[in-house]
């Protein structure tokens, strides 16, 4: 009965389900999505489930090995044996299958010493251990952040640096090194202090071991459905996306789709971007995106699974998102969900940089390095039917001079990069053989950046170090698609961020030859 429910349910549309659920007598169950909130990707080729939005569970399902699987946080699976399970489809069975949460909706704030979670009390040391006294009377101990820098970097104490050890009752977090520093600077620190609140109880709330209904995503888009990208919200409305009621809920979702969703809002052929007055896109930016779309929304070829059916068909777009980093550890069903916004493109991922492994750990060790696979990639050729994603730990300038992906099309590749730090003294000379090679290639070059400031740095930069030889295509502004949720530096938790929250486009400089008999 069990197995007949589950092969009738996949066939069902997501409307039919819920009509069914409404009239079910069973009790209330959660979804399970185990798929969705995997930490890390899967290696082996693995057809895709069919995902079931209903009110009600179904019964959950056995696996082979005889175990049931539930999932009771983001990313973590809880294993049982089936002795002692009650019935399936039960609400005993659900609650004895799901941990208790270790905090509730109105318990999240704890201050980072005496959080219940041990990885943020390590965190709460870290911090102590790192960060300085932000207080004008200590010396200044970091570059300013913003044009001018903030006030106290404007200030030259007399005082030794000193290592955070106080925590604002407030917010939670070590911010200066003792209360009476605190007290004297409170105008200062009010400034941030509701963000680094924030910042708490959705680091808290992450680590509740409650139930994420906001991380199961919408499935395939209809082509003949249109999808708005004016902002969060018309997005999620019209990707058909289960309601999101709080703001907590939409800070966590906008954390991991702000990286596919920055590319797909560029790219897109209803992009909010566009070259009217505001709308942030050039001439030239237009001409570079136009190519793109037209490989990623090819016009209908009458192809049919048919033998006369057989048309040609375009090579995937290839995005290099260099100098990769978390995104590359991403679930895949979040990339995936760049594929939906192009039902008939096709995509081939390839994350590229020394940074390119890390949270992924179960995948070591690498491919070794062979002629078939010079830089031993990693490669997931089922992330989805139009999706390929690869995996290279080395220096792009590397891959570029043995001619690994040469030739390079402005009609089907594209660079990304995620916070670069193009212009920061830190990173900057990482980046010295990159991206000249990239302004060769002519092909379109996504960047985004912390900060207003951070942006005009990193364009300062390769105005410097480039000559000037490269074409804008799309103004520094805010991201449409940024992160909702504020991040804190545990090096500095005056240094709050939000991931993705400006982006800009530039190419390499094209000239156009003129004939001296055109010219006469």
């Amino acid at each position: 009965m069990e197995s007949s429910v589950r092969h009738a349910a996949s066939n069902t549309c997501r409307r039919c389900l819920r009509l069914s659920a409404t009239n079910a007598t069973r009790p209330s169950v959660a979804r399970s999505f185990s798929k969705a909130t995997s930490p890390h990707p899967l290696r082996q080729a693995r057809a895709p489930t069919p995902t079931i939005h209903s009110k009600h569970a179904l019964a959950p399902a056995r696996s082979s090995t005889g175990t049931s699987r539930s999932i009771f946080s983001l990313g973590q699976q809880a294993k049982e044996s089936d002795d002692n399970l009650p019935a399936p489809g039960s609400a005993a069975a659900y609650e004895k299958q799901s941990r208790p949460p270790v905090l509730r909706s109105d318990d999240l704030f704890h201050s980072f010493t005496n959080s219940p979670i041990p990885e943020i009390r390590r965190r709460a040391a870290f911090i102590r251990q790192h960060t300085h006294c932000p207080h004008p009377d200590h010396q200044p101990t970091r570059i300013p952040s913003s044009v001018g820098g903030p006030p106290n970097d404007s200030k030259t104490g007399v005082q030794a640096p000193a290592h955070v050890d106080f925590e604002c009752p407030d917010c939670g977090i070590p911010v200066y090194c003792d209360e009476q520093h605190w007290a004297e600077d409170y105008e200062a620190h009010l400034k941030i202090c509701d963000t680094l609140r924030q910042i708490n109880e959705d680091d808290h709330d992450l680590r509740s071991g409650r139930f994420f209904p906001e991380f199961e995503y919408a499935g395939p888009q209809l082509e003949e459905a249109a999808v708005n990208m004016t902002n969060w919200d018309t997005f999620l409305y019209t990707r058909e996306f289960e309601a999101i009621n709080d703001d907590r809920s939409m800070r966590q979702v906008t954390r991991l789709l702000t990286y596919p969703l920055t590319i797909g809002s560029i790219l897109h052929e209803l992009s909010p971007y566009n070259i009217r007055k505001g709308g942030r896109l050039t001439p030239e930016g237009l001409k570079s995106l136009s190519a793109l779309r037209y490989t990623l929304h090819p016009p209908r070829s009458g192809s049919g699974a048919e033998i006369k059916g057989l048309r040609p068909e375009a090579p995937p777009v290839r995005i290099f998102i260099l100098g990769a980093r978390a995104e590359s550890s991403l679930p895949r069903n979040v990339w995936v969900q760049l594929a939906h916004l192009f039902p008939r493109g096709k995509f081939h991922l390839i994350f590229v940089g020394p940074e390119s492994m890390a949270n992924r750990d179960d995948e070591f060790p690498l491919p070794p390095r062979t002629a078939s696979n010079p830089f031993g990639a990693i490669v997931e050729d089922r992330v989805w039917p139009t999706m390929k994603i690869s995996t290279i730990v080395d220096y792009y300038h590397t891959l570029h001079k043995t001619g690994q992906f040469y030739p390079y099309d402005p009609y089907f590749d594209c660079f990304v990069m995620f916070h670069p730090g193009l212009g920061h003294p830190a990173s900057s000379h990482e980046w010295t053989e990159t991206v000249p090679l990239l302004l060769e290639t002519k092909a379109p070059i996504i960047v985004t950046g912390y900060t207003q400031y951070d942006m005009d740095r990193d364009i300062e930069w390769v105005r410097k170090t480039c000559g000037g030889e490269f074409d804008m295509l799309m103004e520094p502004g805010e991201n449409t698609f940024r992160s909702l949720r504020w991040d804190l530096n545990d090096l500095d938790p005056q240094d709050i961020t939000c991931g993705n929250w400006g982006v800009w486009a530039f190419r390499g400089k094209r000239y156009e030859a003129t004939r001296k008999e055109a010219a006469e």
